[in-house]
């Protein structure tokens, strides 16, 4: 031994077996490792949101905040106020979640904010209705009221196929800087004039499209703020006996864009489609019908040019079917729709490329029970709802103006259909009513819109409000603890 430590080469070898056998002792002996959980965003309940009802002058003011599903609590206390723009006065203040606000504004009404705190702020929506019998505003009209952003788009007619009217509105605290970007049938179209709108805070404006392409007979419209946020919203009207109605905001610039809420009703059907960047876009045209999902005979696919706005007639293909459209492209589109209604004296409705609905929906107009509120007309309010990527369930809820809310009934949807529910106030409610859709959970998603019609004798009144994801809860990103975040 005393020979074996005296050599060198011996001594290493000993402290390299006692490392060992110390490594090896502490390996054995260590703690497991806890595995590392991805963070995941924590879903919460929204407790603040406004929106601008952009021109509700002589038409139907609707408000809701829908109640909390089961299981969730009620949410605590809140309020909602619906109030003029620019100082003007107030129409009413709410606290009740599930009751439903109905109010005719008259003609001389500014645009109206409607702003909820608490509990009155999950899933608070709003809409304008407007009903004209008459003139070359003939026609029945609706719009979601909007909600403010940096961003929006709309596509439809142009300026040389009707009367179209930007509405732009900052109910914010700050200025907003704003550019408009129109889309034409022959490319893009600049404009100065379309550039460098500064909205104050607290203005409103209606800018005529016209004055800034005047050309145009199909245009998609992009509106963006490099500072601020503004609530923008597009009125189009066709002329005398072609109808009258709000294009619904679009969803942004997309590979796979869903069209949806397409009425099963008669009369034409007209595709836009545009493509907002540099190449040409190739766009397949896929029908998620009742009876299944397709392509259509001889339109199953069209070229859009780059930076251009151009239409599909699908009348022969969708005309008379209640369905969606299934948009696929190989570079980013815009879409939506122009339907017309039957009879001497038409009307128009727009729908629009949109998301899933997959937290839930809310119509704050989803009819307005047994006569509308000014004329005596009976108008009929259905959901046309399509799965066409997979199979889904929802719970539908009526949420009538007087009167308990009726039980909410769930609806089957088949994988690539559609389907067509009536709507109606609950026995002994003959008021109007809000709706509330909620996918199941495991459902595949779920798109779909609210249509309202009424046949007059010179013919149907049609107007169309594809469903958006309600304002109820909002997915905020995990947090974790980062020494960088209080380290210089």
């Amino acid at each position: 031994m005393k020979g074996l430590i005296e050599n060198r080469f011996g001594l290493l070898a000993l402290v390299l077996v006692a490392l060992g056998a110390l490594y090896g002792v502490a390996f054995v002996s260590r703690p497991a490792p806890v595995p590392q959980k991805t963070a995941q965003k924590v879903k919460t309940a929204v407790e603040s949101v406004s929106m601008v009802c952009p021109d509700p002058a002589g038409g139907r003011l609707n408000v809701i905040t829908p109640p909390a599903e089961q299981g969730t609590g009620d949410g605590g206390s809140g309020a909602a106020t619906v109030e003029q723009m620019k100082g003007g006065k107030p129409l009413a203040s709410l606290d009740k979640v599930g009751a439903l606000w109905r109010q005719d504004v008259p003609l001389r009404t500014r645009p109206v904010t409607v702003a909820g705190m608490g509990a009155m702020a999950a899933g608070l929506e709003a809409a304008q209705t407007t009903r004209v019998t008459s003139g070359a505003q003939r026609g029945l009209s609706g719009v979601r009221c909007v909600e403010p952003g940096a961003e929006a788009w709309f596509i439809g007619p142009g300026p040389a196929a009707a009367d179209v009217t930007l509405h732009l509105a900052n109910s914010d605290e700050a200025a907003a800087d704003v550019a408009v970007m129109v889309y034409a049938g022959e490319g893009p179209v600049l404009s100065d004039r379309g550039n460098g709108l500064v909205i104050k805070p607290g203005e409103y404006r209606e800018v005529k499209l016209r004055d800034l392409a005047p050309s145009p007979l199909v245009m998609a419209v992009q509106v963006t703020t490099s500072g601020g946020r503004v609530a923008a919203a597009v009125r189009a009207s066709l002329g005398e006996g072609r109808g009258v109605d709000w294009l619904p905001a679009a969803a942004p610039p997309s590979t796979q864009v869903v069209v949806p809420g397409i009425p099963g009703s008669a009369g034409q059907r007209e595709l836009y489609v545009a493509t907002p960047g540099e190449q040409d876009a190739i766009v397949q045209v896929k029908a998620v019908l009742k009876d299944g999902s397709y392509a259509l005979k001889n339109k199953e696919t069209v070229e859009v040019p780059a930076g251009s706005t151009t239409t599909l007639d699908l009348t022969t293909g969708v005309g008379g079917q209640a369905g969606a459209l299934v948009l696929t492209a190989d570079q980013p589109i815009v879409a939506g729709m122009r339907m017309t209604g039957t009879g001497s004296r038409q009307d128009v409705a727009f729908t629009a490329g949109a998301t899933p609905i997959d937290l839930g929906s809310v119509v704050a107009d989803g009819g307005p029970g047994a006569k509308s509120a000014k004329s005596g007309g009976v108008q009929q309010s259905r959901l046309v709802l399509s799965a066409p990527f997979g199979a889904a369930t929802v719970r539908i809820r009526i949420l009538p103006q007087d009167g308990a809310p009726a039980e909410p009934v769930e609806v089957a949807l088949p994988a690539a259909r559609s389907k067509e529910i009536k709507l109606k106030p609950p026995p002994g409610s003959r008021s109007g009513f809000a709706v509330h859709i909620v996918p199941v959970a495991g459902s595949g998603p779920v798109y779909g819109g609210r249509v309202l019609s009424e046949d007059t004798p010179e013919g149907v009144l049609l107007t169309v409000q594809p469903l958006a994801q309600a304002r109820t809860w909002a997915l905020v990103p995990a947090t974790a603890e980062w020494p960088g975040a209080v380290l210089p």
